[in-house]
């Protein structure tokens, strides 16, 4: 007996109460800590992939606002975001109280989600989403939006849009939640709430110059296509880990997110093919993201075979989509509402058909939760599709009144000066360069094979990103099918440089040069270059030796 209980440890019944206090499974939380650290790895790919997206001369400036507002609502979250949205105490069905401000008593209860994890992993875990989510919004200031005025609007946006619209559908007294409407990884807040809030910020900023439509396309495919595989791989945690636990139902929302992730890709592909006859990358990364996005409010109700239906379907309607900022006249640069809003309305809506109790009682919690037709549920079609009016005008009304106010503000306006515009947001706002280059020309043929003055008589004007323009008109084409553009080094000796003729440049790329002589501002995007001598006004240089570099 003795020697018995010298074996025993001194602090065993200690040990035996922190057993019996938690019904936490270990493998359950480590499952959804990893899943969240997946979740943040977004966050560079969507600063990729809006930097590949846009034109170099403002690439950097989307990494950095995506990255600043990833900070941004973190502390939003932290302060009282967390709150607003999931304070279990709150019972107006809207929108959370303060019961949790600063994170108070959150800890390791069950959380409001779920029975499986503790309270404060459940609020690491949806911190992560609004990030994404804030991230997302950020592609409506592309090319001509002010990075601190966007920061202001990512904390008032992410306090009265985000957190009411995960309230609604994630709190436990959430109306839409307490109505039965089926949204398992956020197509509502994230989805909605991103896509459709972003051609609202886009509309109250305003179209970019007719200038800067022209020859637009993305700057850099390598990054877009490294942009959208980080995105997959973290949009794995995203809806795997929306199960809240290392469940079967985990694993099919990783398997539906999979299909339709593959099947959105390849209808996007070919159907891009159809205009272009290539098979178009940008495209290709288009689809994809645009399956995933309808993979987040269905994954986790459906089977695997009808995410292949859920993929097919959101790839042809989020291609069509593109087409509808033409419509709205609303210069929705990065497609926001055509890949987000669009998806996210897709995979909401087919919840209502493919949603079954077969997959939502996987995970051994939600037990009893009916589905749609496939539970003969019939009115839950119904319940879906007034949901997603009421995400949609929510967020669109109150976003452009944000932004309306915002701007307004003295020092505060969201839109750039058409000067800075010409210059690039890289320049102005950041002051570094993702790649840094001496532009000389936009075009091959500018300045260089024929008079300055003698431009393309058919500019590509911009159209959609993934496909043919909507104005097709015969331009020069490359082996990819794309105008051939670029920007020229020139090498030369010392006896050929010139007195710099930088309004040379600025007279073919800015409206309003006399603005940026009085502002002394005209000077070229590379700080290490200030002279460069332009042979089209220089007739008596000798012929330079150039090699293509890129476009803007």
């Amino acid at each position: 007996m003795e020697l018995v209980e010298r074996a025993v440890p001194k602090n065993y019944s200690s040990l035996s109460l922190r057993a019996d206090s938690t019904s936490f499974n270990g493998g359950d939380v480590s499952f959804i800590i990893v899943a969240g650290a997946m979740v943040l790895l977004m966050v560079p790919g969507l600063a990729f992939l809006y930097s590949g997206l846009a034109r170099r001369k403002s690439a950097l400036s989307l990494i950095w606002a995506v990255a600043a507002s990833n900070a941004v609502g973190i502390f939003q979250w932290w302060f009282w975001g967390y709150s607003l949205a999931f304070s279990s105490s709150a019972t107006n069905g809207y929108i959370g109280n303060l019961r949790n401000f600063g994170l108070m008593k959150v800890l390791g209860d069950p959380s409001p989600g779920s029975p499986l994890i503790p309270e404060i992993l459940y609020s690491f875990f949806q911190m992560e989403f609004a990030c994404v989510t804030i991230g997302i919004l950020m592609g409506g200031i592309a090319e001509r939006g002010r990075v601190l005025p966007a920061m202001v609007l990512t904390f008032t946006w992410m306090t009265l849009v985000y957190c009411p619209l995960a309230c609604w559908v994630w709190g436990v007294n959430g109306w839409a939640f307490s109505w039965g409407v089926l949204d398992f990884a956020g197509g509502g807040p994230v989805e909605i709430g991103s896509g459709v809030s972003g051609l609202a910020l886009a509309w109250v900023i305003g179209r970019r110059q007719e200038k800067e439509l022209l020859n637009f396309r993305p700057h850099n495919v390598s990054l877009v296509c490294l942009g959208t595989f980080l995105l997959w791989f973290g949009w794995l945690g995203f809806n795997g880990g929306s199960a809240f636990g290392a469940n079967l139902r985990a694993i099919v929302a990783i398997w539906n997110s999979m299909l339709a992730a593959a099947f959105g890709g390849m209808v996007w592909c070919i159907m891009d093919f159809r205009y272009e006859k290539h098979w178009s990358m940008v495209g290709f990364c288009s689809g994809t993201i645009a399956g995933l996005v309808a993979a987040t409010p269905s994954s986790g109700f459906v089977h695997p075979w009808a995410s292949v239906i859920i993929g097919i379907v959101s790839g042809a309607s989020c291609n069509l989509a593109t087409k509808l900022k033409f419509h709205f006249q609303i210069d929705d640069a990065l497609d926001l509402f055509a890949e987000h809003a669009v998806g996210g309305i897709v995979g909401l809506f087919l919840n209502g058909f493919f949603g079954t109790n077969e997959v939502i009682r996987l995970d051994g919690v939600n037990t009893s939760i009916p589905g749609g037709f496939m539970d003969h549920n019939w009115k839950q079609l119904y319940i879906q599709f007034a949901y997603i009016c009421a995400t949609c005008s929510y967020s669109f009304f109150v976003t452009a009144a944000l932004a309306k106010i915002i701007d307004m503000i003295p020092g505060l306006k969201l839109r750039s000066t058409p000067e800075d515009e010409c210059l690039g947001m890289d320049e102005v706002e950041i002051g570094e360069f993702a790649t840094d280059y001496i532009e000389i020309r936009r075009d091959v043929t500018d300045g260089l094979f024929m008079n300055s003055d003698s431009l393309s008589e058919h500019p590509v004007a911009a159209g959609d990103r993934h496909g043919r323009p909507d104005n097709q008109q015969s331009t020069m084409s490359n082996g990819n099918g794309h105008v051939h553009q670029g920007s020229i080094e020139m090498k030369h000796d010392s006896n050929d440089i010139a007195d710099i003729k930088e309004k040379s440049f600025f007279q073919h790329t800015c409206p309003s040069i006399s603005a940026l002589e009085r502002k002394g501002r005209y000077t070229y995007r590379s700080a290490t270059v200030r002279k460069m001598a332009i042979l089209s006004h220089q007739p008596s240089m000798k012929q330079p030796h150039f090699t293509l570099l890129d476009i803007l």
